[in-house]
Formats: structure tokens, sequence, C-alpha cells
């Protein structure tokens, strides 16, 4: 993903999700494919960054704590998190945090 999120004015959520991957794919790309796909149709869900250059770190954006804690029980989110702990991660960390403000620069 090479955009940055369009957010709305503060306070919304962000959930960050910091990673170490194994070696190989393993059916990871697609499986990542589907999952933001899946979460962009998510009530609540707001936008979505991601980069990895050895470490992964992908922020999503929801505009609350129930909106987060829906998707993370979705059943097919469960079902690739089951699969990240048995394949994909090293490990990994996720973060969740409110975001009281955010600005930005254009050129």
């Amino acid at each position: 993903m090479s955009e940055l999120a369009c957010t709305p004015q503060p306070p919304y959520y962000a959930v960050i999700f910091t990673s170490e991957r194994t070696e190989g794919d393993h059916g990871y790309a697609e499986m990542a494919g589907e999952m933001a796909r899946l979460a962009a149709i998510q009530p609540g869900f707001l936008g979505v960054e991601s980069a990895r250059e050895g470490l992964g770190i992908t922020v999503s954006y929801w505009e609350s704590l129930e909106a987060i804690q829906n998707w993370k029980q979705n059943e097919r989110h469960l079902m690739a998190q089951s699969k990240g702990k048995s394949e994909w991660y090293l490990k990994y960390k996720t973060r969740i945090c409110k975001v009281e403000r955010d600005y930005k620069y254009e050129q």
C-alpha cells in the first residue's frame, strides 16, 4: 500500500501491528490481500497503511474500540490470525491507540 489513509478529524483509533515474518510466502500474500479487502468493508473501518522492509508495520484506523473488537472476532480474520501464529510470523506485537490529534503536509 503506497498511499496515506484518509482519516477523519480525531478522535479515532489506530491498531499498530508490527511483525517479523518467517521465510517464504506460504500463502501469506493472498491472505493479506483478502484481509485488506475484508477489513475495508467492516463497519467502522477508516483506512490502512502498511510497509515491509524486513520489519513489517501495518496501521489500520477505526472509528471505535467496538469496531476494532468486531474486526478481531471476524471469523475469517480469526483463521488468518491462527495461520499467522503457525506459519507466517516469527513474532508480532499489536498496539491499540486513540488518535487525539493529527496533521499533514502535502506538496
